[in-house]
């Protein structure tokens, strides 16, 4: 496929990309998250509020590999010894034991991805020791190498993990946006208020819509394309 393809977007905006420069960051899909026997199920979070975002993500998945979009995957994780864990987090969850292991130590089974979403040969893990993707992981610098320009977000949860990688990735350059459908919180009320922060100050950090508006916009790009 050549040129831009257009996502249309809330607030009536759209989000203009090269799909060649362009990648979907799906944000910590594991078990400790979204299986009943990892961290959030395990301590009583609300972890279905988190699953039911995967046919979302799925599908925008399968559109951006069909359109041969850059695909990467993070996982917050950190070492056996909570090394690398920040200090202020220290007490916390991190590091008790649950039937899939520690919670969110690498290596662990509850570290990785759920069955649904599993990486792709030749597609990207980063594996992030914090809640943003570009904190001592050298994503930045793979980007750039790749040419990419463009980001997708989806992934859990929204006002953490997902908002910080987002507003790093601002910081840096990127042009960002959210999908809504593809993204959750373990209480509705902050995946919203994320949604008005980065809508604020007039879409101040970026832009937002659904995998339907992604997966049209792939159609549509794709309905382009010079016959053969």
């Amino acid at each position: 496929m050549t040129g831009d393809a257009t996502i249309t977007c809330r607030d009536g905006r759209s989000f203009s990309f090269l799909p060649a420069k362009t990648a979907l960051l799906i944000i910590d899909m594991q078990r400790d998250f979204l299986d009943p026997q990892g961290m959030c199920g395990l301590e009583g979070e609300a972890y279905l509020q988190l699953r039911a975002i995967i046919p979302s993500v799925q599908a925008s998945l399968e559109a951006a590999r069909a359109a041969g979009l850059t695909v990467i995957h993070t996982r917050e994780g950190y070492a056996a010894d909570l090394s690398d864990l920040p200090a202020s987090r220290h007490g916390g969850h991190v590091g008790r034991t649950g039937p899939l292991g520690r919670f969110l130590v690498r290596g662990e089974a509850g570290h990785d991805f759920i069955a649904e979403l599993p990486p792709a040969l030749g597609e990207a893990v980063i594996d992030k020791p914090g809640f943003g993707a570009f904190f001592r992981t050298g994503l930045e610098d793979r980007l750039k190498r790749a040419g990419i320009t463009h980001l997708l977000f989806s992934g859990v949860t929204t006002q953490c993990c997902v908002l910080s990688s987002l507003r790093e990735a601002v910081d840096r350059g990127f042009f960002c946006l959210l999908l809504e459908d593809c993204c959750a919180a373990l209480e509705p009320a902050w995946h919203q208020a994320t949604l008005d922060i980065i809508a604020s100050e007039g879409n101040l950090f970026g832009w937002i819509a659904t995998s339907a508006a992604l997966r049209n916009a792939m159609l549509q790009h794709g309905s382009h394309e010079p016959a053969r």
